[in-house]
């Protein structure tokens, strides 16, 4: 078979698998729409974690962005791996404690404002629909290449699939086609990076490939610093941006990550705390397969690069490079008409424009691996977006249906409930089309201002209200609306109002749009703690609430109060 029809083989047959998992596990009640019931095992919630946790933006950006930065791309690997130990030790057992729904449940409860919740739930909107977009996104990319679609009609493909298993089957349906999606995705990443570190160093092992030795007995890495060095760019293991702003970018990271709403909701899919905190586990050493991997991707995709195109003739390039132009996400101009490719870091003279989004579905091909190879990463691409998006979209039905229509309708019936939540994630999916096919950047940097909208807005009211019995409404209210309009506007500023401007020269201090979120989140603790300590202290049951969420006790399901 071609590569078309082993792609249409194995993305229908995975699509199969989810719509089939979809209707197998449709929801029956809000429990079930909102928290799969609370009845899910710790294993199967860290594969379905893992899944949801791994978006298009670790699949396909996360060794793009390593390929053409290097050192400098591992604030990603730091910021996200790190951030989820900080949610799995610090916040998840005590929101699973707490037995809630939604972060913004957990918010109104606990701040004791109906108030407070409405601003969590746009907090939740903005973080979810900056985060679905990069996973519409990467769907569109996988269409336009393995199925020959425009994007425009890939993302909605896309849609079409979330939109049933998400509205049908809810958080049950969700858990359990992320399961699939797990095995998916995982298979698909590690078989290329497989073949490809045999070819390159002889080691079976990625992450020891990339330590290996290529052709010539030469280490990969060196052997990568002198070819980028020849062609006049930094050398692959340095970087370029500075200590403060790699800092900032991989704290804004680590607690974007904790805050995402998306991820929180996972553990209260659990029966018990204990099985949140194994389930947790369970997650993290999923995650760490791939994370462990993308390096050694990110420097053998950009090796097999160069090797293949630098200083080659245009009509002699290899095949790999016509089918991706045709995506317009690789383009060559001969700009000095010697009809031969230069790849330089000047852009005004560089003629090779490579999209960071293709690195791990070109690589494959550039390594002229089988096509069922090819047609695998596509699928697990697929996978990888589609499991997020769908997490996304439940946390946006949930944040209408629950967090603001039952709030101040609070005698609505169960059905009724369920069905607003159903409407709700229908026209989340129609505006996520939209957003997907409008990005505001590509998937990894759409989705780093996802997380640093989380750090800047939830974080701190989370941790403080499970940590602080002194901190209020006010205080909460405060903080995070400033933390959210700040890290909103400093991004916009820098990325939309004034692009030009987008220079470390004009950056506060140095720190770029990506790290924005860490001052946001500083921002956002002063003002919480400075209007608190100005305004009353909390009631005493809330006070005692927040003592009995630390008591190391079990709890019980999920409540509907």
């Amino acid at each position: 078979m071609d590569l078309l029809s082993w792609t249409y083989l194995l993305v229908g047959l995975s699509f199969t698998l989810y719509l089939g998992i979809a209707i197998w596990s449709r929801a029956g009640s809000t429990q079930e729409f909102y928290v799969a019931g609370g009845g899910v095992s710790p294993l199967a919630n860290g594969l379905a974690t893992a899944a949801d946790w791994m978006s298009a933006a670790s699949f396909m950006s996360m060794a793009g962005i390593i390929s053409f930065s290097g050192y400098d791309g591992s604030v990603y690997l730091m910021g996200w791996t790190g951030g989820y130990v900080l949610l799995a030790l610090l916040l998840a057992p005590y929101l699973r404690k707490f037995g809630k729904f939604t972060v913004p449940d957990f918010v109104g409860d606990r701040y004791y404002s109906n108030k407070a919740r409405v601003v969590a739930v746009i907090c939740a909107l903005f973080i979810s629909f900056t985060y679905v977009a990069g996973q519409m996104r990467g769907v569109g990319i996988v269409f336009s290449r393995y199925l020959e679609l425009p994007i425009e009609w890939g993302v909605v493909i896309g849609m079409a699939i979330v939109f049933f298993y998400a509205v049908l089957g809810g958080m049950k349906g969700i858990t359990y086609t992320q399961v699939a999606q797990y095995c998916v995705l995982i298979f698909a990443y590690m078989v290329p990076a497989i073949f490809i570190s045999m070819q390159l160093t002889g080691n079976p092992i990625p992450q020891l490939g990339l330590g290996g030795d290529v052709a010539g007995g030469v280490p990969l890495l060196d052997k990568l610093d002198g070819v980028l060095g020849d062609l006049g760019f930094a050398d692959y293991t340095s970087g370029t941006k500075s200590i403060p702003d790699l800092f900032m970018i991989t704290l804004a990271l680590m607690v974007g990550t904790a805050g995402l709403p998306h991820v929180i909701v996972r553990f209260f899919t659990v029966p018990k705390v204990k099985d949140a905190r194994l389930s947790a586990g369970y997650a993290l050493a999923f995650i760490a397969i791939l994370y462990t991997t993308a390096p050694a991707i990110a420097a053998f995709g950009m090796y097999n690069i160069i090797e293949s195109t630098s200083e080659k003739p245009i009509d002699q390039l290899p095949e790999w490079v016509q089918n991706w132009q045709q995506t317009k996400l690789i383009q060559i101009e001969d700009k000095n008409g010697d009809g031969l490719v230069q790849y330089l870091p000047d852009p005004a003279t560089n003629e090779l424009r490579i999209d960071k989004d293709i690195m791990v579905l070109a690589g494959p091909e550039i390594a002229q691996l089988p096509d069922w190879v090819v047609g695998l990463v596509a699928a697990g691409a697929m996978a990888a977006a589609l499991s997020t998006a769908a997490g996304l979209l439940l946390v946006i039905s949930t944040s209408i249906s629950r967090d603001l229509f039952k709030t101040f309708r609070p005698d609505i019936s169960d059905k009724k409930e369920l069905r607003i939540a159903r409407l709700s994630a229908a026209g989340a999916v129609i505006l996520a089309g939209y957003f997907g096919i409008n990005p505001p950047g590509f998937v990894a940097e759409v989705v780093a201002f996802a997380f640093g909208l989380a750090a800047s807005s939830f974080f701190p009211v989370i941790l403080l209200g499970i940590f602080s019995t002194r901190i209020n409404k006010e205080g909460a209210i405060a903080g995070m609306l400033t933390g959210l309009v700040f890290t909103i506007s400093y991004i916009s500023y820098f990325k939309f109002v004034y692009p030009e401007l987008n220079t470390a020269e004009h950056w506060w201090w140095g720190i770029s749009p990506e790290g924005i979120g860490s001052l946001g989140m500083a921002l956002n603790f002063l003002v919480c703690f400075g209007v608190s300590w100005l305004t009353p202290a909390p009631p005493s049951h809330v006070q005692q609430l927040i003592q009995d969420i630390r008591i190391p006790k079990g709890a019980g399901k999920a409540s509907n109060h």
